[in-house]
């Protein structure tokens, strides 16, 4: 029989590790033994994959619950306003989309950070006096969700911690659990419309404090900080020296009584990563396209944070190529209408889910003044039936076929979210039901005491 040897890195002192012999009628094949390995089945999930976990969907999930059949499901739960079509994009938008996928230019790759001419329409779109901007300090990313993945991971080691709100977008606790990152919560306080608790988070930096995350405007609370505020954030970030990771998806989402800042604009000093997108604003959250502003006036990031980037924007290629084709003239020709009848249908479910959770009693909705969603505090000692928001938003659907989000999603107990998104008809009645449900199981001081000593 004749045979074939093919000797793998069996060079110089090194012992062959694969050897192949083949007969010369091809009709048989043996592998050598690598070596040190006892050849057998041992397929695991990464480490990474086992600590990758998403609060909202474990807490979603578990929720094993059927609605009312005889009442219409109505979800208030999914950041998503494309869901019941009274929120369609501009038709500039998808105009825009159809003529670049009739070019047939943009079908092949691109930079990974991004096509140039489509890096300076976003920086000529935010540059502005206090906040300059230049293609070369924006990075296209996948989607809002990734900008701030490649913001986290080329600001943060396995071992340092992050500055987290509380209650927060949970998405930044997956990310960085993910990466070995450990996350510090700070607390905002809803008396004060959702501001920092600034005094607990300058006590949360340490040593290993890689960043600050601040998301203005917020998910979940609707909260829109103040100039003063966001001024004094950056006083905190300054004294400490720790760069800021800016969550602005939600950027200019404000109603009309309320200015939105964004933070690097108001910045001396304090290097920020300002991560968005055209998901909320441009109502096209499935197109996937983010972008990282760079702002680093006093050099501070310098090259390493920016070759970082870089780097880690080459691990996906970059992001959809047709939408960047696309991107100048959805930044340009969008008409100023469209945003202005987006913010006031907003505005209005606002005030209307407002005033209608306002007055039930046992319910403490927080003002909202802008994103597209407030948050609603349960008084749960006139609701000791049940042991937590939780139990409270389970049986609201099982009763009523309203789903909200429990708060616990964003580590903050005792409340519940409401997406303002739906038709005006949907938060009406979605409201008269949440009413119905309340008054069935509250209990006032006297009947709360009761439920207490009978359990």
């Amino acid at each position: 029989m004749d045979s074939y040897v093919i000797q793998v890195n069996g060079h110089g002192d090194h012992s062959p590790v694969l050897d192949v012999h083949l007969n010369n009628n091809g009709n048989s094949l043996s592998l050598g033994k690598v070596k040190g390995r006892k050849p057998r089945w041992a397929v695991r999930a990464s480490e990474m994959s086992k600590k990758t976990f998403n609060p909202v969907r474990a807490i979603v999930d578990s929720m094993k619950v059927e609605p009312n059949p005889k009442k219409a499901m109505i979800s208030l739960s999914l950041g998503d306003p494309t869901v019941f079509g009274n929120l369609p994009t501009n038709d500039e938008v998808t105009q825009a989309m159809k003529e670049v996928l009739d070019s047939g230019r943009y079908n092949g790759y691109a930079p990974s950070v991004g096509y140039k001419s489509c890096r300076e329409a976003v920086a000529a779109y935010y540059n502005c006096p206090e906040a300059p901007l230049q293609a070369q300090d924006v990075i296209l990313t996948s989607g809002c969700s990734q900008a701030i993945e490649l913001a986290l991971a080329v600001l943060a080691n396995p071992g340092q911690n992050i500055l987290v709100p509380r209650p927060g977008f949970s998405l930044y606790k997956t990310l960085a659990l993910s990466m070995g990152i450990e996350v510090k919560l700070y607390n905002l306080l809803p008396e004060k419309s959702w501001e920092i608790d600034l005094k607990h988070l300058e006590s949360l930096v340490d040593e290993k404090t890689a960043c600050l995350i601040v998301n203005n405007p917020s998910n979940p609370c609707g909260s829109v900080f103040s100039k003063s505020h966001l001024q004094k954030i950056l006083a905190v970030a300054s004294r400490q020296c720790v760069p800021i990771l800016a969550d602005e998806i939600y950027g200019d989402m404000v109603f009309a009584d309320c200015k939105y800042e964004p933070i690097a604009t108001l910045s001396t000093n304090v290097p920020i990563l300002s991560c968005g997108g055209l998901a909320k604003r441009w109502l096209v959250p499935g197109w996937r396209m983010g972008w990282i502003l760079i702002h680093d006036r006093r050099d501070i990031f310098g090259n390493e944070i920016r070759d970082g980037l870089l780097r880690l924007s080459q691990r996906i290629l970059g992001p959809c190529t047709i939408v960047q084709g696309a991107l100048e003239h959805i930044l340009d020709r969008t008409p100023p209408e469209f945003y202005h009848n987006t913010l006031s249908i907003l505005k209005s479910n606002a005030d209307l889910c407002y005033a209608a959770l306002s007055a039930i009693p046992g319910l403490q909705p927080v003002q909202p003044a802008g994103a597209m969603y407030l948050m609603v505090g349960i008084e749960m000692e006139h609701f000791p039936e049940f042991e937590n928001d939780v139990e409270f938003t389970e049986r609201l659907i099982s009763e009523q076929s309203v789903f909200c989000l429990p708060a616990t999603c964003f580590e903050y107990p005792n409340f519940f979210r409401v997406v303002i998104t739906v038709p005006e008809e949907m938060i009406l009645e979605a409201c008269s039901r949440i009413q119905e449900f309340c008054e069935m199981h509250y209990q006032g001081a006297e009947g709360a005491q009761d439920m207490e000593c009978d359990k």
